[in-house]
């Protein structure tokens, strides 16, 4: 019953100081603890805070009311509010003083065990993500998913870079949580609605936010969950961004945080490697040289040199959400077909496969746009190397 008091008290002060929680982490060092706040007579709050304090009044039995009855109405589905006092709270995030006096989590597993990996990697950047920044968030992403002790992938949920991030742990095998900019009952954008639900029901994965239920997707907010992917994280990616931006934001947050650092560098001319090339310039974050040497850095046992790709993996890289399921399964097994056939003609493919010439073409036309095969002038097909069956 104390530890509900307490969990009450912190949903409460989250709703209110949820915009300045720095003003509810001093009243709580002040007084002790949260349930101890509320047990105070307005004039001696008046006498910390201040008479002309916008909070003065705000906290209240009412308001404590009003988050007992929230959390008690969202356990039912399936969301728990974890306060900054707890013991679950993750303690990368302790260490910054503007973090979140709460936190409303969407998660199949208990908090203890979704913080509970010793390496939490946030990997970000651009809504606007190119060919080029997709294919080397997913191989980045996928050659984690290899090591012995598998990191925490976090992002934002956003279109681009952070949908592609975690899509990726979820084929690797690796845990991810998004931190949302909106209430914990709002998915935004509602077109990752279907990867919201998978992270909400897989083992280790979680959906998350500090805004209360009904908060709506303003600009404003997106900007202020930043702070808590850079908080969360031991390390930061940037794959993309422009010379103004949330990855932007989110990575020098992370550098005053003390954290690691480290963008993938691009084209001078490319308007969303800008950001990464100015971090790297100003010393703020190291460069993404290869995945091998990455992977050195941040310390993650993947089994030595990068692991080879599987066909249906280099594929997805190439064409992302280009191909459906279809697509990517058929351009998959004829890339197959073609490493086990070194050198074999477009009629052999005919043959084997028994697709019709016009197909084929179309096919093998495709990967050889991507790279993923070569077509002499003879019409003698050749896979590139780096992938396994």
């Amino acid at each position: 019953m104390k530890n509900d008091e307490e969990k009450y008290s912190l949903c409460a002060l989250n709703r209110i100081f949820g915009f300045e929680p720095k003003v509810g982490h001093a009243l709580i060092s002040h007084i002790g603890n949260a349930a101890d706040i509320f047990r105070m007579k307005e004039n001696e709050l008046t006498s910390i805070l201040g008479p002309w304090s916008k909070y003065r009044g705000k906290v209240s039995g009412r308001a404590l009311e009003e988050a007992a009855d929230e959390v008690q109405k969202l356990a039912g589905k399936g969301i728990s509010f974890l306060g900054c006092t707890e013991e679950e709270y993750p303690e990368l995030l302790k260490e910054c003083e503007d973090a979140p006096l709460g936190l409303y989590i969407r998660s199949r597993t208990p908090a203890e065990e979704l913080f509970a990996p010793s390496r939490k990697i946030a990997v970000i950047g651009t809504r606007d993500i190119s060919q080029y920044g997709q294919e080397w968030c997913s191989r980045i992403v996928r050659q984690m998913g290899y090591a012995s002790e598998k990191p925490l992938i976090v992002s934002g949920l956003a279109l681009g870079t952070d949908i592609c991030a975690h899509r990726s742990a979820l084929e690797s095998g690796l845990p991810t949580i998004a931190v949302m900019a909106t209430g914990p009952e709002t998915v935004y954008p509602y077109r990752n609605r279907e990867i919201a639900e998978r992270m909400a029901a897989a083992e280790g994965c979680a959906l998350i936010t500090d805004y209360p239920p009904g908060t709506a997707p303003l600009a404003v907010h997106f900007l202020r969950r930043n702070r808590i992917i850079a908080g969360l994280s031991d390390t930061t990616l940037l794959i993309e961004s422009r010379a103004k931006g949330g990855g932007m934001m989110t990575s020098r947050l992370a550098f005053s945080y003390n954290r690691e650092v480290y963008a993938l560098p691009g084209r001078i001319d490319d308007a969303r490697s800008q950001g990464c090339n100015l971090l790297i310039k100003s010393k703020v974050a190291e460069p993404i040289d290869s995945v091998e040497g990455l992977m050195e850095s941040l310390r993650l046992d993947t089994g030595g040199p990068l692991r080879a790709l599987s066909a249906r993996d280099m594929v997805m890289e190439a064409f992302g959400s280009r191909a459906g399921d279809g697509l990517v399964s058929e351009l998959a097994f004829l890339l197959t077909t073609i490493k086990k056939h070194r050198g074999i003609t477009l009629d052999d493919l005919c043959a084997l496969t028994g697709s019709e010439y016009s197909r084929i073409s179309q096919l093998t036309g495709m990967l050889e746009a991507e790279g993923l095969i070569s077509i002499d002038l003879l019409q003698r097909c050749t896979a590139c190397t780096r992938f396994s069956r």
